[in-house]
């Protein structure tokens, strides 16, 4: 009998590994051609298909004397495990992904420059909280107009619902989502609707249970980020922590068909080797893309307001295709909302917006008062493109991360949600809408997890509260996370689409993700198309998307955010033709200028 390669593993700390198959120990042999990989001999007796699976782990501690302790371990699920059908604590599950059957050969996606992201959580996202019932809501993003579906985390994490930023199996799709099979559904449900799959992906950190890594190897070192201990990438045994992560984002690529990838908080990856994880990972996605010809990407979310992120790696860069990019939301969000407090006390004046629109990092080099220090350093037009950041009003975490977790829209008239609307898909960045924010969805996004442990609960429960001291929000309206009422009421309620208020904020959206469709100048990758005008004392923010640099012909975006009509620039060009509106039509206003209503933002051509 061949050897059986599913059961191979890294465990370069072993003196013996067995595997127990469907109650059955077989031990295991190491691979000379790979240190510290164990595999299953020739001539084991192993059961085929699929079957439940674990690892025993022997090691020996010189303990200073002649003799040797040896310690055996308790059965350890699979770290590369496919599939925990009973939970992250419990026996792997071999899963074959070769059994399904795609009809996706003739999709290939849209580069990010033509591209809408749409971010979504798929527990909260139906009431069935599964993949499977979220392809009954695909049709609903193709109407909308939307390219891309960015999902959350999926990997297994302990306990029935959670963000999926705990995930500790990240070879595994969460069996409370529909397990791996439902995903390869939703996958190619997404492509023969013409839908790009992104998947969030989080290797800076594991969840706090069930993470049993260190028992195999050195995944990780001394040190911990905010989230939890540092993984190992550039100490002792780094080699194979390297080729896990690696390895997975081929996983995602070639078993599930994925289009590419956001990584979750990249700042927190910290490698001191000559190339970083993020020039390798980009390197294996570009890989894979010549292999396929199709348009593969890496969407980075990075803290550092460093345009190396998004720099190829031959010009000395991280090789990032894209970047979310927190100035630009921090900016609008203060604009729309009037909010100063915390980190977005930077952003108060208007001109914050508008200083974005030319640079995209608002830090670059300036002072930030909530980190206490200079931060970032400037863009080179001549090298990075707008494409290249990711931009939002609403995201998981800009919601989720808010005491009560409430949207925008729960603070603001429809007028002014759909002119923030208005500004989102006129701006010169990639645009990414939060599930329900296309429709004003009435519910919260709260932060909610299911932690069996209780004394793991109390805690998440305390240090949320703790997260909030620079924010000016009240407190006592934080949800207990492990309430399981706090999962219930994030979820999305699809009867609202077409009601009301709700409906016409859904087909200004649809009309506005058409209108940057179907208008040239809203996709421009030009730095030098952008003009813009803002004035704090009268609150309006004009924004022209130029034809041509300097032409005074193309498209002007007049947003009034003042509580009485005001005269707004047009910034030259003459005969002006509304395409959009928010609100009230515009009027005629002096030589130069539109008059808008308040809370209202008005798309012209001139």
């Amino acid at each position: 009998m061949s050897t059986d390669h599913r059961f191979d593993v890294w465990a370069p700390h072993a003196r013996k590994v067995t595997v127990r198959i469907e109650g059955e120990d077989h031990p295991m042999a190491g691979l000379t051609d790979r240190p510290g990989w164990w595999t299953l001999p020739e001539d084991a007796a192993a059961p085929h298909g699929t079957v439940r699976y674990g690892y025993i782990l022997t090691k020996t501690f010189d303990e200073g004397t002649p003799k040797e302790r040896e310690q055996v371990s308790d059965v350890l699920p699979d770290p590369r495990s496919r599939r925990q059908p009973q939970g992250v604590h419990e026996l792997s599950c071999t899963f074959d992904p070769d059994a399904f059957e795609w009809h996706d050969a003739a999709f290939h996606p849209r580069p990010l420059q033509d591209s809408v992201l749409y971010e979504l959580h798929p527990g909260t996202f139906t009431p069935e909280g599964t993949l499977d019932a979220a392809i009954g809501r695909l049709d609903h993003l193709v109407d909308l107009g939307v390219t891309a579906v960015e999902l959350l985390p999926v990997n297994g994490f302990n306990g029935e619902h959670n963000w999926g930023y705990d995930g500790v199996a990240w070879y595994t799709v969460a069996e409370p989502y529909g397990g791996p099979e439902a995903y390869q559904r939703f996958v190619d449900a997404c492509h023969t609707r013409g839908l790009s799959v992104i998947q969030d992906v989080v290797y800076n950190h594991l969840g706090p249970s069930g993470n049993y890594l260190p028992l195999f190897a050195d995944y990780f070192k001394p040190g911990a980020s905010s989230w939890g201990d540092l993984i190992n990438l550039d100490g002792w045994g780094a080699d194979g922590v390297r080729e896990y992560i690696l390895d997975n984002v081929t996983m995602w690529l070639r078993d599930y068909h994925v289009d590419g990838f956001r990584l979750d908080a990249v700042h927190a990856l910290v490698d001191a080797r000559a190339k970083h994880i993020l020039e390798e990972i980009a390197e294996r996605v570009a890989a894979e893309s010549a292999r396929t010809g199709k348009d593969l990407v890496t969407i980075a979310e990075s803290d550092l307001n460093d345009p190396r992120m998004v720099a190829a790696t031959d010009r000395h860069g991280l090789g990032m295709d894209a970047q979310w990019l927190d100035d630009v939301h921090h900016a609008a969000h203060t604009a729309f909302t009037g909010e100063t407090h915390g980190y977005y006390g930077d952003f108060a004046s208007l001109h914050a917006l508008e200083k974005t629109m030319h640079t995209a990092y608002f830090h670059n080099g300036t002072y930030s008062t909530f980190r206490g220090r200079s931060h970032g350093r400037e863009i080179d037009p001549a090298e990075q493109r707008p494409w290249q950041f990711v931009t939002f009003l609403q995201n998981h975490d800009q919601v989720g991360n808010r005491a009560a977790g409430d949207r925008m829209n729960h603070s603001m008239s429809t007028d002014r949600a759909i002119a923030a609307a208005t500004w989102l898909m006129t701006q010169p960045f990639t645009p990414m809408l939060f599930m329900g924010e296309e429709f004003g969805a009435s519910t919260p996004w709260q932060f909610f997890t299911a932690h069996p442990e209780p004394e793991l609960g109390e805690a998440v429960a305390k240090g949320r509260k703790a997260e909030f001291a620079q924010m000016a929000w009240d407190h006592d309206t934080v949800p207990d996370p492990q309430d399981p009422a706090t999962f219930e009421r994030s979820k999305l309620r699809w009867d609202e689409v077409h009601e009301g208020e709700h409906e016409r904020i859904f087909a200004a959206y649809r009309d506005l993700i058409r209108l940057r469709r179907e208008t040239p100048e809203l996709t421009d990758q030009r730095w030098d198309t952008v003009a813009t005008q803002a004035s704090d004392d009268e609150q309006w923010f004009v924004l022209k998307r130029m034809s041509e640099p300097e032409s005074g012909h193309g498209v002007v975006v007049a947003i009034n955010l003042g509580n009485g009509p005001r005269n707004l620039p047009l910034m030259g060009g003459d005969e002006p033709q509304l395409l959009f509106t928010s609100g009230a039509g515009p009027e005629p206003g002096t030589e130069g200028t539109v008059r808008v209503a308040p809370e209202t933002a008005v798309v012209l051509r001139v």
